[in-house]
Order: C-alpha cells, then sequence, then structure tokens
C-alpha cells in the first residue's frame, strides 16, 4: 500500500516553510505570515492557475462550495492537489500551514492520509486520495483587508476568514474514514481525541448530570452539517452552569480540539471567547456510553453556546461506525468570518 507516513506529510509543509525567503523567518504577525505563505504560493502558479483558485471576496457560491462528500459527488473548484507541481504543492500546504497550528496541520494530514487508505483498500478507486484536496482563495491576501482561505475534499473543509490580526475557521467539517488505521507499525486516530474527551467528560458527571446531557432520543447524523448554513437548532442536554470546575475544565479541553486546530493567536482569542460564555453552553449525548480503550466511540454528541456549535457523528451506513466519523464545527454569530467583516 503506497501510503505517506504522518512524518513524510508533515515534512512536506517544512520543506515548504523553509523554502520561503530568508526574511519569512523573521518574526511576523500570525497574518502577515499567512499573507507571506499566500503570496509565495500564489507566486508558483500560472496566469491560467491563478484565475482558477482566486475568487472574489463575496463570492457566495464558491464560499458554499465545501462537503464531506467525494469531490467526485460535490464538485470543488480551485486547483487540486493533484494538479500541481511538487514545488506548488508544498507552497500550497505550506500555506494551510502557517493559517493552522501544528496539531492542526497535523490533523488535516491525518483526514488527507486516511482518505489514501481508504482508496488502497477500496482497489484504488479513483474518487478518493491526497490528490483530490482542493485549495482556493477568496479576495486579496492582506495584512488589513478581509480575505478567505480554503481548503477540503473528501471529509474535510476548512474555511479560515482573516481580518486584519482576527480570524475564525468556521464553517468547518473535519471527518475521517477510516478513523483508524495503522501507517509503518504506528495506529492513527485523527479524531481519536474528540472521542475520548468526550467519554472522559461523560464519565465525570454524576447520575444527575448524566440524566440531563442524555437525550432520550437518537441523533443519527450532523444537524447542522453542509448545506444547512443559517439553520438553527433548540439548545439540549447539560447546562455547563451546572458543572464543577474539574468538568467545566474537561469541557472546554473538548472544544479546543476544534478551536484549537487555527493558528495559536487565533485559537486563544476564540477559547476565551467560548470560555466567557461557557455558563450558556451545552452539553448533549445520543446513544452508547460505553468505548473499547483505543477506538472511537460510536455516540453522536453536542457542544452548543451563544456562538459555538460542535457536533460529533459516527456514520452507520456501510459498516462500522467508529470507524467513519463527521464532525462539524461552526459559530452561529461568525460563520465565514461575517461579524469580522461587517460594515
Amino acid at each position: 500500500m503506497n501510503v505517506l507516513s504522518a512524518r513524510g506529510l508533515r515534512s512536506i509543509g517544512v520543506l515548504a516553510l523553509a523554502s520561503l525567503p530568508a526574511k519569512a523567518a523573521i518574526a511576523q504577525t500570525p497574518t502577515a505570515r499567512i499573507v507571506s505563505a499566500a503570496d509565495a504560493f500564489l507566486s508558483t502558479l500560472d496566469q491560467p492557475q491563478r484565475g482558477r483558485v482566486t475568487f472574489a471576496f463575496g463570492d457566495q457560491e464558491q464560499r458554499v462550495r465545501w462537503s464531506n462528500f467525494p469531490t467526485a459527488m460535490v464538485r470543488r473548484a480551485g486547483l487540486g492537489m493533484g494538479e500541481l507541481s511538487a514545488a506548488q504543492r508544498s507552497a500550497a500546504f505550506a500555506l494551510v500551514s502557517s493559517a493552522l497550528s501544528p496539531r492542526g496541520f497535523e490533523k488535516v494530514q491525518q483526514i488527507m492520509e486516511a482518505d489514501e487508505v481508504l482508496k488502497a483498500s477500496a482497489g484504488n478507486d479513483p474518487i478518493f486520495g491526497r490528490d483530490l484536496y482542493y485549495i482556493s482563495i477568496l479576495g486579496t491576501p492582506s495584512p488589513r483587508d478581509p480575505w478567505m482561505l480554503q481548503f477540503g475534499g473528501h471529509h474535510l473543509a476548512l474555511n479560515i476568514t482573516i481580518a486584519g490580526e482576527r480570524g475564525i475557521l468556521t464553517p468547518s467539517l473535519i471527518g475521517a474514514q477510516p478513523a483508524l488505521y495503522t501507517v509503518n507499525g504506528k495506529t492513527v486516530r485523527p479524531l481519536g481525541n474528540e472521542s475520548d474527551k468526550a467519554f472522559a467528560l461523560l464519565g465525570a458527571l454524576d447520575e444527575a448530570q448524566r440524566k440531563q446531557a442524555i437525550l432520550n432520543y437518537r441523533v443519527a447524523d450532523l444537524v447542522l452539517g453542509p448545506g444547512q448554513d443559517g439553520k438553527t437548532i433548540q439548545p439540549e442536554g447539560l447546562k455547563a452552569s451546572a458543572l464543577n470546575e474539574r468538568q467545566r475544565a474537561m469541557l472546554l479541553d473538548l472544544i479546543s480540539e476544534w478551536s484549537g486546530i487555527v493558528h495559536e493567536s487565533a485559537a486563544a482569542a476564540r477559547l476565551a471567547e467560548i470560555k466567557a460564555g461557557l455558563d450558556e453552553t451545552w452539553f448533549a449525548w445520543s446513544g452508547p456510553t460505553t468505548v473499547s480503550a483505543g477506538r472511537n466511540g460510536t455516540a453522536y454528541y453536542r457542544v452548543q453556546g451563544p456562538n459555538l456549535v460542535i457536533e460529533y457523528a459516527p456514520q452507520r451506513l456501510g459498516g462500522d461506525p467508529s470507524m467513519h466519523v463527521h464532525t462539524i464545527y461552526r459559530d452561529p454569530t461568525n460563520d465565514y468570518g461575517r461579524k469580522l467583516t461587517a460594515r
């Protein structure tokens, strides 16, 4: 099976970053660093490629062109990784890496590698694989004016809005299939922490709290997934104001698996915003309450607050739901940077 190791994929981004001009290594603000990486990537493209990868910032059609489905089923626009030269791919990964935290970029690499594993297990099916992830830029990369970076494909959709030194990574879909695989003798679980930390929090609740948190009906899939922009749902489950300090810390730690995907300064600001509304944040659970060690759970859960919706939804069609997981991360007040770019 021709699958890159996680170390090998990580080296792509490292090599790309190392190839930037020497002055880019000087300490910069996060936004300046991302803009430099965007300019470096664009400089590797010819004019037709630039025409395909760039869109107007207000292009609503492109903005919502993301999905959990393979690109053969839901077409993406932009440039696919398989269309780029090695140098162009390195520059593209350097750009994505610059906008994310190290752990966030590693998660992206693991999701892409899972799709390569899926491709091999499906008899080298051409609808899967790391070549079918697309990059696009909405607006002009700028240290001041708003613009967007999009990157995604099967089980991945990152929508990163940057406005000066502020930024937001919502809405973003982060999934994996298989959600557990082995490369070079190492077991990889791209969404392992998302499962483990949720079960740990559920296990830390007392009996009365668990009764509130566990819904009396089954949720089978994402409620606010692709195509559901603007939809609202009623908060359910256990309110965080009823949690003790240890439980609140565990909930914030769980949330950080999504809020911490973006680069560290934006992640810190985002987590502070979420923490400020924690008393009005809810934790809801649907499905089994036990899990085998080292495996992903098969329960749905949701974290919902004034400016936050996270859903974790194992997929029950076509096999073991622990091996096929969808998640969504939204800020209903600021998806696509709506609040950041309001005039």
